[in-house]
Formats: structure tokens, C-alpha cells, sequence
């Protein structure tokens, strides 16, 4: 196969209205169905429409990484093709999953993620943030090659004027097809990795962090609350949703991440990935957020936060499918069958589009 040379530029993965960052919302989870295919959904947030597009990198393809020139970032050839989401019609990846069934979406770490400058004498490993997550999905299969291999380039400064001039401040979910998950996050002593044995991520802190968080919520359940007997005198809750009592329901980072872990985990395991693949949509929907429920005042200028779009791979059946907030359907890329269209070449498939509706008013 020939290769392809592509520059992974960048867009932002935010922007800032006097000095804010505005991509701090995502939510990433999993389900396993009991065909034992691993399902992966997660939401993106941001201030304004990112414009997603999809895009096929086939095996074969050089990729640059998109430090500035003189940087000399590092250079490979893709081992494995992928399928993911872009940022403005940029050659990068934000979300997406390869042909081994392996997963990988970058989240906002903001506060926490911490790169060194780029050095001279390590340039050829160096490489900008927002294109890791091509990088671990064009060359690993599996969450075990990504442990023994995910700290052999070096994360650096890639400052955007866009941002505030910071580089983009993210860490990263990997859920490979066996329903194995790691959290990569850079810190400020390297880049470290953790085990994610609920498959579950959201933004800041730090991963840790998060599960530590979890005891103060043991006593959630799906499970409704039976009577208690007070002196005779019996109390029952008002009604449906009684063991969930208490669960938060903002949209900050930690209050996702136990919603999160709580309906991921009380979620009824269904007999294959692919109705498991609407199920997740269905979760997702408990972390969309609407056009003005987020709002951040700054002079006399607002910020509004919200869902742009939503993805779920199914890494059995390998399709990679989203809806955005301007079109809620559901559109499915079969990671083969684009792969055997795109015949070797990096390929765009444009997803913007207006929400059809159709009109069953005489259709008796």
C-alpha cells in the first residue's frame, strides 16, 4: 500500500470567551453485552458548533504530528486503519476506534494535565496531545500493548491561541474489545495510567480522584427502598427511583461520573452488542446537555456550554455510529465496509445535517 502523508493538524478542542474554557463536559461509559461485545458511548460538549466530520485512516498511512515545524515531532506509518471524529475539518481524531475493536476518546483534563516544552534531543518522540489518540489507535490492538507502550512519546506544550494560548488539556479512555479500560492522564511527574475497571470517564480531577469519590455514594441503588415500621406507623416512598435517591444530578464532572458508574452498572445486560448499541444511546441521554443550561458570565458576553454531538462504537461488530445535536439520528459506520471504499486513501465523510422528521399524519 502507498503511503499517505498527513499533517494531524489542530483545531482547538476549545475556545475561550475572556479566558474560559469551554469543553470541560464530556462523559464517557461502557456495557458489555452477553455476547460479550463491549459497547462505548460518550458525549462531547462544547461552545459552539466543532462541526464533526468522520474520518477513515487506512493502515499505511504516514502521519505527522502537528507540532509547530521546527519542532520536528514525530513521524509513523499506521499499522492499524481507524474510524473517528474530527475537529473542523482538520486530518485528527478525537474520538474514534480502530480495526482491532479498540476504542479510544480524548476528554478535557483542564487544571490537571500538565506537558513539558519540547526538547531537541527528544523531538523525534515528541508529540502534540490532541494527536494521541490517533497515535494508540493506529498502533495497538489491545489495552495490554497500549500498557507496555503508551509512554514511549512524549506528550508536549502545544500552545493554541485559541485556548488562551494553553495546549489542549486532556487525558484519555482506551477500552479495547475484551471490555478491558485504561485511563492515560498527563501529569505533571510523566504520563500515567491507570486501571478502569467500570469503563467510566469524565473530566476533572484526576482519575484517581474520581474513584476514591465513589464511597460516598454506596448507598445508591437501582433497587426501589422497601417500608420501614416507625412505632407502628408505616412510611414508603412517594414512588419509582427510591434506592437512587440522593444521586447528584449537576452537570459537574464528579456528579457525571457517579451517574455515570451508577446507570452503567444497574443497566440490564442484553443478549447482543447490537441492541446493547441502542441501549448506551438511551444512557447517553441522562448526559445531554441542553443550549443554555450551562451558562458562564464574562463582562457582559455568556458562555454556553452543550452537547455537540454523541458516539457509540460497538467493538464486536466494529461500527462506529454518532448523532449530533443538529440531527438526531443515528448514523453507523461499518469500520470495514469504509475501510474497503476508502481503497487506502484518508477519507472525509461529512455528517452535517438537518434533523428529518417524518410525517406520519395519513399513514394508517
Amino acid at each position: 500500500m502507498n503511503l499517505k502523508r498527513q499533517t494531524l493538524g489542530f483545531i482547538a478542542l476549545a475556545v475561550t470567551v475572556a479566558g474560559m474554557s469551554t469543553a470541560s463536559a464530556c462523559t464517557a461509559l461502557s456495557l458489555t453485552a452477553k455476547d460479550g461485545g463491549v459497547v462505548v458511548g460518550r458525549t462531547m460538549e462544547f461552545g459552539l458548533d466543532v462541526k464533526p466530520d468522520a474520518v477513515i485512516v487506512p493502515a499505511g498511512t504516514e502521519l505527522v504530528s502537528s507540532l509547530p515545524t521546527e519542532a520536528n515531532g514525530i513521524k509513523y506509518t499506521t499499522k492499524y486503519s481507524l474510524v473517528g471524529l474530527n475537529f473542523m475539518g482538520k486530518h485528527m481524531v478525537v474520538d474514534g476506534m480502530n480495526e482491532k475493536g479498540m476504542y479510544v476518546g480524548a476528554l478535557y483534563l483542564p487544571g490537571y494535565a500538565h506537558y513539558p516544552k519540547v526538547e531537541a534531543e527528544t523531538s523525534s518522540k515528541s508529540m502534540a496531545p490532541e494527536d494521541y489518540v490517533a497515535w494508540i489507535l493506529s498502533n495497538f490492538s489491545s489495552v495490554a500493548e497500549v500498557k507496555e507502550n503508551y509512554n514511549n512519546v512524549i506528550l508536549v506544550q502545544n500552545p493554541q491561541k485559541e485556548i488562551g494560548g494553553e495546549s489542549f488539556p486532556g487525558h484519555f479512555i482506551i477500552t479495547d474489545s475484551t471490555g478491558v479500560s485504561v485511563v492515560v492522564e498527563p501529569l505533571k511527574d510523566g504520563l500515567k495510567i491507570y486501571d478502569n475497571p467500570l469503563g467510566v470517564l469524565t473530566n476533572s480531577p484526576t482519575f484517581d480522584w474520581h474513584m476514591i469519590n465513589l464511597g460516598n455514594y454506596v448507598n445508591l441503588s437501582a433497587t426501589n427502598v422497601p417500608k420501614i415500621d416507625l412505632t407502628g406507623k408505616k412510611i414508603s416512598s412517594f414512588g419509582q427511583g427510591s434506592g437512587l435517591v440522593g444521586i447528584p444530578g449537576d452537570y459537574t464532572p464528579p456528579s457525571r461520573f457517579v451517574r455515570a458508574v451508577a446507570f452503567s452498572q444497574s443497566a440490564i445486560t442484553l443478549p447482543t452488542a447490537k441492541e446493547t448499541m441502542l441501549q448506551v444511546f438511551h444512557i447517553m441521554n441522562a448526559f445531554d446537555i441542553p443550549l443554555g443550561s450551562i451558562q458562564e458570565k464574562a463582562g457582559d458576553k455568556i458562555h454556553y456550554d452543550y452537547t455537540q454531538w454523541t458516539s457509540v462504537a460497538d467493538l464486536k461488530n466494529l461500527t462506529y455510529s454518532v448523532r449530533t445535536y443538529q440531527d438526531q439520528s443515528i448514523r453507523s459506520i461499518d469500520v470495514n465496509k469504509a475501510l474497503e471504499a476508502a481503497k487506502g486513501e484518508v477519507k472525509v465523510i461529512k455528517l452535517k445535517s438537518e434533523q428529518k422528521i417524518d410525517d406520519i399524519s395519513t399513514k394508517f
